[in-house]
């Protein structure tokens, strides 16, 4: 038989199969083993691409939302407790429905780290006023982990000027989130948008209000309770806001500090035929006069507050009526009424005769101390000037804005960069005028005042209360001013409880004046805890 024939014999085929497997048997593995291999791969790679695409899109997430912030940590000593927090600063996008830029605000965000379930702890939103002003003076003189201290006998400090550690903050009680409006600080519209829609009192509500909800959500603390606290403008703008966040986002608080505020600016505007203020300041410039001792001996020897008690009841009573009566008054009630002031004022009898019995700020600022050849402050009467010369019927410069200005900025442009690690190209602006014009539309005709808002967030929420800090030499927003919006606020009895007021030594910036702080930090704590929430065991939520 042939070698073909043997070969495709049954046993012949049987052998070339059993042949050719076993020497195909290692290819076709190898085969196998790539493809598992390049499966493999391409898992590995497949997971790979979507970690990327997951990672651009959380940075184009980012990059969309435009927000810049820097997170640092740091601790305060606050009643001998120790308090670690976290600071977050930078600036918060705001856009137009989610989509459009329209403004970058810029924030500094301290949130204590030791307590559990911070979604619960209280949230403060800080503010002071201008309108113009930067968040500073709240920051680094009242709440903040820092503060800068100032000699408590009025005096200018000399520069540098350097920070300690503020154990008067509230951060012990309540998270501080600092917020600087538009055009302020390092806050400015988006490239394209005009300031002015940001630049009026509508305005400004609409778009603090909307920071404060967009922060409120990206940090998730629409179940913390809410506070605002708001210095001069910033009062009028807190009442504004109470009722904004209400009407636009159904979003309540639980409470509302006023530092040296104003909500009706008829109490302050002198001129014309509005009496109010001559009546509203005057127990302030009780206060002066018993700082820098123009009284008699029988008031000087008083404390203050008992001074400027007497000199309320004076302002409110005798002193309002013979304004009403106006031209009406006889000679010899003019003397008696110029007579009764010149002892609570400290000014000349004559000189408040030459004056109809009205004397404006700018004219008791620079009449009180004349014959020394001093001006007091307005911002903080306790202060001294000095003006070119002693004539003419006001003064030259505020002479305690002289005195807090330059520190606050040098200290606030230091700790921004070495301690927050926060850097910015342009100036931040503590307080300018690039906010003018600063539109009232709403109040053509009329002088600005926001009673009515407040009133009715406080009716809709009979669970807001409200606190107010005065001091006693605040020539800009004396506390008595406060008092009569508060007296003609029209809230229900049963919601007056609701009000507490306290006054302190010192002026616009009460705190400044360390004893001041103290009692302020005290004053505050019953209020925040007084209004704590409580669980369902009727126990404070911490």
């Amino acid at each position: 038989m042939s070698r073909f024939g043997t070969l495709f014999s049954p046993w012949g085929l049987f052998a070339l199969l059993l042949l050719l497997n076993t020497v195909l048997a290692p290819t076709q593995a190898t085969a196998q083993g790539s493809g598992q291999e390049k499966d493999t791969k391409e898992d590995a790679r497949a997971a790979e691409d979507s970690s990327e695409s997951k990672d651009d899109a959380k940075e184009k997430e980012k990059k969309d939302s435009g927000d810049k912030t820097v997170v640092t940590e740091g601790q305060v000593e606050i009643d001998g407790k120790v308090v670690p927090y976290q600071a977050i600063t930078g600036k918060l996008v705001l856009k137009e429905d989610g989509k459009k830029n329209k403004a970058e605000m810029f924030f500094v965000a301290y949130t204590r780290t030791d307590i559990p379930h911070k979604e619960k702890r209280p949230v403060t939103f800080c503010f002071n006023g201008g309108p113009g002003s930067s968040s500073v003076w709240l920051h680094l003189g009242m709440l903040g982990p820092k503060r800068i201290v100032f000699p408590d006998d009025a005096t200018p400090i000399r520069p540098p000027y350097g920070l300690v550690s503020n154990t008067y903050s509230l951060l012990d009680t309540t998270d501080l989130v600092f917020i600087d409006p538009v055009s302020t600080g390092y806050s400015r519209p988006a490239d394209g948008e005009s300031k002015e829609q940001f630049h009026g009192y509508e305005e400004d509500l609409r778009s603090v209000g909307q920071f404060i909800y967009d922060w409120t959500s990206k940090y998730e603390r629409w179940l913390s309770p809410k506070y605002l606290l708001g210095e001069s403008y910033g009062g009028i703008r807190a009442a504004g806001l109470a009722g904004y966040l209400q009407d636009r986002y159904y979003m309540e608080l639980n409470g509302i500090v006023i530092v040296s505020g104003v909500i009706n600016f008829q109490t302050l505007r002198f001129g014309g035929s509005n009496d109010l203020p001559y009546i509203a300041f005057l127990p302030s410039y009780a206060a002066t006069a018993w700082y820098h001792k123009r009284l008699a001996p029988e008031l000087q020897s008083q404390p203050v507050g008992d001074v400027v008690a007497q000199a309320e009841k004076f302002a409110s009573g005798p002193y309002a009526s013979a304004l009403l009566n106006g031209t009406r008054l006889s000679e010899e009630e003019i003397e008696s009424i110029a007579q009764q002031t010149s002892r609570l004022t400290g000014l000349a009898p004559k000189f408040i005769q030459r004056s109809n019995l009205r004397i404006d700020m700018d004219r008791f600022a620079k009449e009180l101390l004349r014959e020394e050849g001093r001006t007091v402050g307005r911002f903080d009467s306790r202060y001294k000037g000095i003006d070119r010369d002693n004539a003419g019927e006001s003064y030259e410069y505020d002479a305690s804005g002289a005195a807090i200005f330059g520190p606050f900025t040098a200290t606030f442009n230091d700790y921004v960069r070495t301690e927050l690690r926060y850097t910015e190209d342009r100036v931040y602006e503590i307080l300018t005028g690039n906010v003018q014009p600063w539109s009232y539309r709403r109040f053509e005709g009329r002088y600005v005042d926001g009673t009515d808002t407040l009133r009715k967030a406080m009716t809709s929420n009979p669970y807001l209360k409200l606190f107010l800090a005065c001091g006693y030499t605040d020539l800009a927003t004396p506390h008595f001013a406060m008092m009569n919006t508060v007296d003609h606020l029209m809230l229900d009895r049963s919601l007056r409880p609701n009000i507490s007021a306290k006054f302190y030594e010192g002026g616009h910036m009460m705190y400044i004046y360390e004893p001041s702080l103290q009692k302020l930090r005290r004053d505050l704590l019953e209020f925040y805890q007084g209004n704590q929430p409580i669980n369902q065991d009727n126990q404070p939520i911490k």
